[in-house]
């Protein structure tokens, strides 16, 4: 029998603390920023994001929404055999934030390890999980994506300080004798390296580098919607499915802009493409994760969906998995 991997449930958890443009504004007012909420809005399409308190990590966030998304899969940590967790901002430099997330699901034994891709994260895992389960290795895998990237923003850059939050999201990905996940396709290109990173490390106790984020806002723009739409093209060509085939577009969340122009390239109308970056900002690897369950607890996104998620992020790095729900 051949094996397929299929989503049985999603869960997501955003901290508590909401922060609108208008306190963002003021806070950064205090430090001699000028922005404004319309200023923020036209250019990105936030409205809102979400900041973790102090003390909080991307494991904590990532515990809520792994407890959703096997509730909504009828399983129980007990259950899984495989956890990946997507990150860019792990609790410390190792272990990994999966490890340390397998013991507060309180399990132990099964590989756990995380993936860094940034933004494409959860697609990357995405991927490798169902590659697992495919050869038999996993049977009951949780693939996160979580982040905390209130703690790498640099507060005297309005271009992008404004664009961030924190959050996570999670799927119950199990095998099963009917295809799921239909195809992926992912890719990087380190020659962009510099447009979009934390050039910062530990080194003798001490940081080296910059340890907040640079990001060059127009090379991201122009490169993100050429690879979105080749990297969502070739993986329907693998699927054997064309942009009619698409019920729903989930792209990473990073601005309103370069996911209305991927829809358009793919021919789709706006009323196909979850939208969740006006209240979560860019999650960066939670996003993806964060939309799809939104979109499926409020009854958009059904089992039956053909779904196109896609993201692109530092690395440079891109990809898409088409699956069905």
């Amino acid at each position: 029998m051949t094996l397929y991997s299929r989503i049985t449930g999603t869960g997501s958890y955003l901290p508590p603390r909401r922060v609108s443009n208008d306190e963002l504004a003021q806070e950064l007012a205090g430090r001699g920023i000028e922005t404004s909420n319309e200023w923020i809005v036209e250019r990105t399409g936030i409205h809102a994001r979400h900041f973790v308190a102090d003390g909080v990590n991307s494991s904590d966030l990532a515990l809520e929404a792994c407890r959703h998304a096997l509730e909504a899969a009828g399983r129980s940590a007990a259950e899984v055999d495989l956890i990946i967790v997507a990150t860019s901002t792990p609790d410390m430099v190792f272990p990994s934030s999966a490890a340390i997330l397998q013991h507060k699901l309180g399990i132990a034994g099964c590989p756990a390890f995380d993936v860094q891709a940034v933004c494409s994260g959860f697609v990357y895992a995405l991927t490798v999980a169902d590659a697992m389960v495919r050869t038999g290795a996993a049977k009951c895998a949780l693939v996160v994506g979580a982040e905390v990237f209130s703690r790498i923003l640099d507060f005297n850059d309005r271009t992008t300080c404004v664009l961030f939050g924190d959050g996570a999201g999670a799927v119950v990905l199990e095998a099963s004798d009917t295809p799921g996940i239909l195809a992926s396709d992912l890719h990087a290109d380190g020659s962009h390296v510099g447009i979009l990173c934390v050039p910062g490390h530990v080194s003798g106790g001490q940081v080296l580098g910059t340890p907040l984020l640079h990001m060059d806002g127009q090379a991201v723009f122009k490169l993100a919607v050429r690879v979105l739409e080749e990297a969502a093209r070739a993986t329907l060509a693998k699927a054997g499915k064309t942009e009619a085939d698409i019920d729903w577009l989930i792209p990473h969340q990073a601005n309103i802009r370069i996911m209305h122009g991927t829809a358009k390239k793919l021919k789709l109308g706006l009323d196909k493409v979850i939208v969740t970056v006006h209240e979560h900002g860019n999650t960066s690897a939670a996003s993806i994760p964060l939309a799809l369950d939104s979109a499926v607890r409020d009854g958009k996104v059904r089992t039956g969906d053909t779904v196109m998620l896609e993201g692109v992020g530092g690395g440079f790095t891109w990809g898409a998995v088409l699956l069905n729900l």
